[in-house]
């Protein structure tokens, strides 16, 4: 069976990597100080100079980067290139204030296309697949980040983009395509819409699923996996980093996603201090780029909850899957709880749908919580109601009230879903 050759720097030695990172990291520190007004102004501040930087640890002494920055710098503040070396622009939705602008030059398209086509052939792609793109395509940078990287890889690329869901089973069931790239709640609507169509979602052509742009648990890969009889992927990126293809999780391990640590510099630290963490310790994902031009980015806070592990199927690290994000934490009667806890109670009842929503609404000073979640079709009510809710309590500690919607009652997204409604303010 033909496979693709592996970049020779996935299997490099550890000191062979390291040394790359340290003088790709110097060249972007420098970058990022002599072209950024933005990050002179902070580095300075800082009393953090690139010519100081003898050892990847020196990185810890520079300030980080949040979206804030972003947004202060709105649109292109923080571009290190004259805009006539700009060839592409990206940007998020900017449904909690202005968007966020990302530019790429010639030579970073060139990366992310390299970077995507290695997260595809770790997946598991091979010669003549056929890929089945449903990211959407545009500002968001899910689209044209897997068609790139399928294509470079010499995929058949298939681009068909969200939505239009009768038709995505349509050209699965017609095109054949050996690979889906889409958001793993998406991918469960497509399954639905098999089943409404008569057809087998297991019976399908798609060997491989990359599954993306959502935090989503280890139940929900176990669910799609046996619904659809094929590989559930892991795949990481943010498009302040740079898109789809930061880090991808490799199909003959499936432990973890692999940090393509020769373009991405990652550090976990302490969500409230700030403190550097050793690997193997959760806290906060930090990524500083390697070697992009347009838009350099310094110790970036993701706010993503991971924690970094040895390398396995590859010399660089690896970071465990991601279930939440410091930010869509919710403290509910003074309880820590994240979307991904409840997803996975509802997992495990075979009879629920993995559709569901979280209200939270008060009842004079106090939180309250309330889940919709749908029945399976054809499955019977056996006491879910009682069962979740007793599971919500005893596993997350906190008290929630369970309702059971008709089925098609919560909405089906065709990107990210929107799992928290909250009615508090």
């Amino acid at each position: 069976m033909k496979t693709f050759p592996l970049d020779p720097i996935e299997k490099a030695s550890i000191d062979e990597l390291r040394a790359l990172q340290l003088e790709r990291l110097r060249w972007s520190l420098r970058h990022a100080y002599d072209n950024v007004e933005h990050y002179r102004r902070k580095f300075d501040a800082a009393g953090a100079k690139p010519s100081d930087v003898k050892s990847l640890e020196d990185l810890a002494k520079f300030p980080f980067t949040t979206k804030a920055d972003l947004r202060e710098t709105y649109p292109f503040g923080m571009f290190a290139v004259p805009m006539d070396q700009v060839v592409r622009l990206h940007a998020s939705s900017g449904t909690t204030g202005k968007p966020t602008v990302v530019g790429y030059t010639a030579k970073d398209i060139d990366t992310w296309t390299n970077c995507m086509a290695r997260s595809i052939r770790a997946a598991g792609a091979r010669p003549g697949d056929k890929a089945h793109i449903a990211y959407g395509y545009g500002l968001f940078t899910g689209g044209l980040g897997a068609h790139y990287g399928s294509e470079r890889l010499g995929l058949v690329t298939i681009p068909l983009s969200g939505g239009m869901t009768e038709r995505q089973v349509q050209l699965i069931t017609d095109f054949k395509p050996d690979i889906i790239m889409v958001t793993p709640s998406y991918m469960l609507a497509i399954a639905d819409e098999m089943e409404k169509q008569k057809i087998d979602p297991k019976k399908c052509s798609l060997r491989i699923g990359i599954f993306g742009a959502e935090p989503w648990t280890n139940e929900m890969r176990k669910q799609i996996e046996e619904r659809l009889s094929l590989d559930a992927i892991d795949i990481y990126g943010l498009s302040e980093v740079m898109g789809p293809g930061v880090a991808q999780e490799c199909i003959e391990t499936k432990d973890g996603l692999t940090v393509w640590e020769d373009h991405f510099y990652p550090e976990v630290i302490d969500p409230a201090t700030g403190r550097v963490l050793p690997d193997g310790e959760q806290g906060e994902l930090v990524f500083t780029s390697l070697t992009k031009e347009a838009l350099p980015v310094i110790r970036y806070r993701t706010r993503d909850l991971t924690r970094l592990m040895p390398g396995t199927a590859r010399t660089m690290r690896r970071m465990e899957k991601i279930t939440g994000r410091s930010d869509d934490m919710m403290i509910i009667r003074g309880v820590n709880v994240f979307p991904t806890q409840i997803e996975e109670q509802i997992l495990k009842q075979p009879e629920l749908s993995p559709h569901y929503v979280m209200e939270l609404t008060k009842d004079g000073p106090m939180d309250q919580l309330t889940v919709l979640v749908e029945i399976q079709p054809g499955a019977a009510d056996r006491n879910s109601v009682a069962r979740l809710a007793h599971s919500i309590k005893s596993y997350i500690g906190v008290t929630a009230e369970v309702k059971i919607v008709p089925i098609s009652t919560i909405e089906r997204s065709i990107g990210k879903a929107k799992r928290v409604i909250d009615k508090r303010k």
